[in-house]
Parts: C-alpha cells; sequence; structure tokens
C-alpha cells in the first residue's frame, strides 16, 4: 500500500504529472492524495500566526479549491479507472512545504510527485521555485516530472553516484521497488576527477552491487567531467526514462541545485527526476 501526494495548481503541468503518477504505479494499491494549498495574495508571516478568518479569506477561495480538486479526481477515475486507486482531495490554507511537510507525517506517505513548473513557470526556467523547495526540504522521495513529459516504462534509470555515501538499504528501498514493478536497468554513473576510488568509496561502490544483485544494473565510469556533462552526455548516448539522485549534504545533487541560482544551471532533465532524501 503506498501513499502518495500530489500537489496540484491546476496547471497543465500538475496534471502531467497526476497522469505520470497513477501510470507509474498502476499496479499499486495506492492512496493519492490530491494536494492544493492556498494562501492570501498579500503574505505576512502574521497571516499563519491567527486564524485565516481574521483576516478576511473568503470561503469561495476555500470552495474553489475544493471544487477543482474534485474534478481532478473525476477526471483521474473516469480516465484511468483503477479498482486499486483511491483518491482522496486536501485543501489547505497553508504554505505548499509546510503543507507537504504535515501531511507527509500525518498520513505516513511515501513519494511525493509533482509537476516541474507551476502555472506561471518561465519556459527558460528548469525548476520552478516551488519544486526546488520541495525537493531541497522535504523528507520524502520526492519525483519531479517536466511538463511535456509523456509517461514511459522506465526501463532504464540513471544513478550518478560519487561512492562518497554509506548507503544504508532504506535510502534505496525506492530505486528497488521501481525496479520491482518493471523489467528496468540501474545505470549507476560515476564521475571522477581521474584519481582511483579511495577505500571509502569502494566499500560504498561494494554494497551498491550487492544491494543491486537481484536486479539488472552497470556501472559506467567518466572523467574530467561536470556532474552535468556527465549527465548530459549520458543520456545523449542512451535512452534514459528517470533520472535519480541523493539530497545528502555535499552530494552531486547538492553541488548541483543549491550552490548556484537556478538560471545557472549548466543541463536540462528532460526525462522525470526523483530525489531520495539520505536519512540519517
Amino acid at each position: 500500500m503506498k501513499n502518495i501526494i500530489l500537489p496540484v495548481d491546476f496547471s497543465e503541468n500538475s496534471w502531467n504529472a497526476v497522469k505520470y503518477a497513477v501510470q507509474l504505479f498502476q499496479n499499486e494499491t495506492c492512496t493519492f492524495y490530491l494536494l492544493h494549498t492556498y494562501t492570501p495574495a498579500i503574505y505576512h508571516v502574521e497571516y499563519v500566526l491567527q486564524t485565516p478568518a481574521q483576516f478576511g479569506i473568503q470561503d469561495t477561495v476555500r470552495e474553489n479549491a475544493l471544487n477543482n480538486l474534485e474534478d481532478y479526481k473525476t477526471k483521474i477515475e473516469e480516465e484511468f479507472k483503477n479498482p486499486k486507486h483511491t483518491i482522496e482531495t486536501i485543501a489547505a490554507f497553508n504554505t505548499l512545504i509546510l503543507e507537504i511537510e504535515y501531511q507527509v507525517e500525518e498520513k505516513n506517505i511515501d513519494y511525493v510527485i509533482m509537476g516541474t513548473q507551476g502555472a506561471t513557470g518561465a519556459k527558460e526556467i528548469l525548476f520552478g521555485s516551488n519544486t526546488v523547495h520541495v525537493l531541497k526540504n522535504v523528507k520524502s522521495p520526492v519525483l519531479a516530472v517536466p511538463g511535456k513529459f509523456t509517461f514511459e516504462t522506465p526501463h532504464e534509470i540513471l544513478f550518478p553516484n560519487d561512492f562518497e555515501v554509506a548507503f544504508k538499504h532504506r535510502d534505496l528501498k525506492p530505486i528497488l521497488e521501481i525496479c520491482s514493478l518493471f523489467n528496468t536497468r540501474v545505470n549507476i554513473l560515476h564521475i571522477s576527477s581521474g584519481y582511483d576510488l579511495t577505500d571509502f568509496q569502494k566499500e560504498n561502490k561494494n554494497f551498491l552491487e550487492e544491494t543491486f544483485k537481484k536486479i539488472a544494473h552497470i556501472f559506467h565510469d567518466v572523467s574530467f567531467q561536470t556532474v552535468e556533462e556527465g549527465i548530459a552526455n549520458f543520456q545523449l548516448k542512451a535512452r534514459v526514462n528517470l533520472l535519480i539522485m541523493m539530497n545528502n549534504k555535499h552530494s552531486f545533487f547538492e553541488n548541483l541545485f543549491f550552490k548556484s541560482t537556478i538560471k545557472q544551471i549548466g543541463f536540462h532533465v528532460n526525462v522525470p527526476f526523483l530525489v531520495l532524501p539520505l536519512k540519517t
């Protein structure tokens, strides 16, 4: 049984992410929580310290959100007709991050799946600000789906890794789960600066080898490329259906997304992008 949050802003991108989610887990028993958050047009910290009614938040805002969520729910049920899937709706007066963090704990959420941009997303920006904050802060696997991406069975997963993290089995569980649903191969991409692996890196590589021993996997080594270049070049050579990275301190992911602004990102992720938290 999977519990999955689907944040929606009623844009085409969010509907595309919803479609991807229900197809990815079409053979799994799931409860999908369609989540929409709303705040006043002029938002200050003091708004969250008192009840929304004190600031004239009209019932119509909530009613419109609930009506739109019900439309989404009906659309899913009619288009996909999956008896294994239960759809529930949540309209919350809150910021997106705070509400997702609350729901992740409250409902024991397994995945958050969302579009890479919202209703006002600019084409030249890879990830909208909401997506970036969710990827960075939510302690749950987060899957970001590009707005134009049509569902593909994830036969080829790309998993860049520097072997600098001592993983636990629980950290890699989502990868194993996805591989169990499909005939999937994991491509573990190591990008080095030309030096040999340290003993610590060798231990971590051996752990990955042992963890993935029952599923198809292959190690790839490239040197003298940035992470961005390594990922982009690999995608030029092989058909990748899903990119997976770990969100841990000093990781590829940290360097790639949070030490520069979004506009400075040097490559474009054109496949769904799953970010796994490193549990401590």
